[in-house]
């Protein structure tokens, strides 16, 4: 008789279902691992992005425990605490090689099967070889889950050049944002100052480092010059998708500073821009990041174990697999729940 297992087949952020399928058979070069935690990203809760994909198994912020492995797989064994990466780069190509490993052709084919928010999980060869990481035991499977994601503040904070005695806005102040304020303050960026329109979320930003936080219904790059000595930001990280987020943080930024696009922004979004008024004699760099390499998420796992970036305390909600479709309200809704941790294997 087969054994199965459970997953939560994604609709929509209405339709979420619970099945029973086979677990994944692994070949010789190639690992299963028993899902310990999986974190709901806010990617996966925008629906135009996933509508032409759907049904599908989501969950790409994974950690868990190897209970089988193959043959050729020599690196790792059964009883390994890991965290694995879904997308991975084949580090010999030209983006590879010229330090743009998150756009790689493989790393935007690859990815795990079924998906992080089932109860097993079969990691492919490249996965295993270019993508998996031992997790130390002072680090829990639950902090675990957020190598991925600050492995991609690390990879948009270097691109950004970041450096210590900047100032730094951050637009939005989501998870992603509480992110990139955590990592600032680790990094000894001199000041940072947080933006959203929910309160709670401010007040986030606060603990987690950000020196002045704005209502994003302020005058906001007013705000940063009145904070700043009449200068407007070095850097703006945008952290959030809403066009209005987007205008607000091309106006924040001062002459020969940087705007970093992070977040997704919403279906269709234009740069609500004038070349003449943004460019011409300003010398403002316009960039954009993606992902995080192999070295990202080495450098964010070892943040993590050192206690450098507090991550432990953005954890806000912990449910099993059953309640998946309240941690996708949650996160969804944006409200004051920050991170959502499933846990597939634990009937909470």
């Amino acid at each position: 008789m087969t054994a199965t297992m459970k997953e939560a087949l994604y609709y929509s952020n209405d339709d979420i279902r619970i099945i029973e399928k086979p677990i994944p058979e692994i070949n010789d070069d190639e690992i299963l691992l028993k899902v310990e935690a999986a974190g709901i990203c806010g990617s996966d809760v925008i629906e135009w992005y996933r509508r032409d994909k759907v049904p599908l198994v989501l969950g790409h912020e994974v950690s868990g425990t190897i209970v089988e492995a193959g043959a050729n797989v020599e690196k790792f064994k059964i009883g390994d605490r890991v965290v694995a990466a879904h997308h991975v780069p084949c580090n010999t190509c030209k983006y590879c090689l010229s330090g743009h490993q998150t756009v790689c052709d493989t790393l935007r084919s690859t990815n795990f099967y079924p998906g992080g928010f089932a109860q097993y999980l079969r990691l492919p060869e490249i996965n295993v070889k270019n993508g998996l990481y031992l997790l130390p035991d002072s680090v829990s499977f639950e902090e675990g889950t957020f190598v991925e994601p600050l492995a991609c503040c690390v990879r948009a904070q270097r691109l950004a050049g970041v450096k210590p005695a900047q100032t730094v806005a951050v637009i939005g102040s989501g998870l992603a944002g509480l992110l990139h304020i955590n990592l600032l303050r680790a990094s000894g960026a001199t000041t940072i100052i947080a933006t959203d329109i929910n309160d709670f979320r401010l007040s986030a930003a606060k603990k987690f480092g950000a020196d002045y936080t704005l209502n994003a219904k302020e005058n906001v790059p007013e705000a940063i010059k009145d904070i700043n000595g009449g200068v407007l930001a070095d850097t703006v990280i945008i952290s959030a998708g809403a066009n209005s987020a987007i205008e607000q943080g091309l106006k924040s930024v001062r002459r020969g500073g940087t705007v970093l696009f992070f977040s997704a922004a919403e279906d269709g979004a234009k740069l609500p821009l004038s070349i003449n008024e943004i460019f011409w004699r300003t010398e403002v760099s316009l960039l954009s990041s993606y992902a995080g390499s192999i070295a990202d998420h080495i450098n964010a796992l070892e943040l993590i174990r050192t206690k450098r970036v507090n991550i432990k305390d953005m954890i806000t909600d912990v449910l099993p697999l059953a309640q998946i479709s309240q941690g996708f309200k949650l996160t969804a809704e944006a409200g004051s729940s920050l991170k959502i941790i499933i846990k597939p294997n634990t009937a909470l």
